[in-house]
């Protein structure tokens, strides 16, 4: 039985609890039943910014649900704390799987607000700052301070223009760039380190994701 200031719910696989801060809540099983769960807790700071990606809004907008039950969000929100818990997943690859996920809680449990109409001018040089210098690390908060942008508007707009993620965009740039190392005839260790990866499994893994075969392969093919 879940509880939020007076407001008691049944929750069940499927079912996905929603908290507004300083609230005082409670959630113990019936019967003695055990219980299996994920929690998040997210910073109400970062929670705004999120909102202000979305909507034209100054201050925190409380949710008004205490239960969502929406089966497609409950199975995002299961793959996406598998995600961040995954050591393998870079990190700028977990805050906008995060940034989704949160997105899709913001919509299905608080009123409608005037949407935010900003856009974000220079998507292009957002582009060329993500192909160049693969083998750096580049946080959000970097490519939107050199927009002058909030990074999550600057997300859903460049996914609005390309299809992609930024971070999806960057690890394109850095399969397309391996390609043509592993083409010259660069070896598989040095191509991964100037390409940005953190080790050859890493590159491994995201190179077969994309290509369907493993960068030796692919060498080998290439490079008689």
């Amino acid at each position: 039985m879940y509880t939020v200031k007076g407001k008691k719910a049944l929750l069940a696989p499927g079912s996905l609890a929603v908290v507004n801060p300083e609230t005082l809540h409670s959630c113990n099983p019936i019967n003695d039943a055990g219980r299996s769960y994920y929690m998040l807790y997210l910073d109400i700071d970062w929670c705004l910014r999120v909102q202000q990606s979305m909507w034209e809004v100054n201050a925190f907008v409380d949710v008004e649900k205490i239960r969502i039950d929406d089966e497609p969000l409950y199975l995002q929100y299961c793959k996406t704390m598998a995600q961040l818990m995954d050591e393998k997943i870079h990190l700028q690859e977990k805050e906008e799987v995060l940034f989704d996920l949160t997105c899709g809680v913001f919509s299905a449990s608080c009123s409608s607000q005037p949407i935010n109409q900003e856009r974000i001018d220079g998507i292009e040089k957002l582009k060329k700052l993500l192909s160049t210098d693969l083998q750096k690390d580049l946080p959000l908060t970097t490519l939107a301070k050199d927009l002058d942008a909030n990074p999550y508007t600057m997300i859903r707009r460049f996914k609005a223009v390309t299809g992609l993620t930024p971070h999806n965009y960057r690890m394109n740039c850095r399969i397309e760039q391996s390609k043509t190392l592993l083409r010259q005839g660069k070896d598989i260790t040095e191509t991964a380190f100037l390409c940005g990866f953190f080790d050859q499994s890493h590159f491994h893994r995201h190179f077969k994701a994309m290509t369907t075969v493993t960068p030796l392969e692919y060498r080998v093919n290439f490079v008689q």
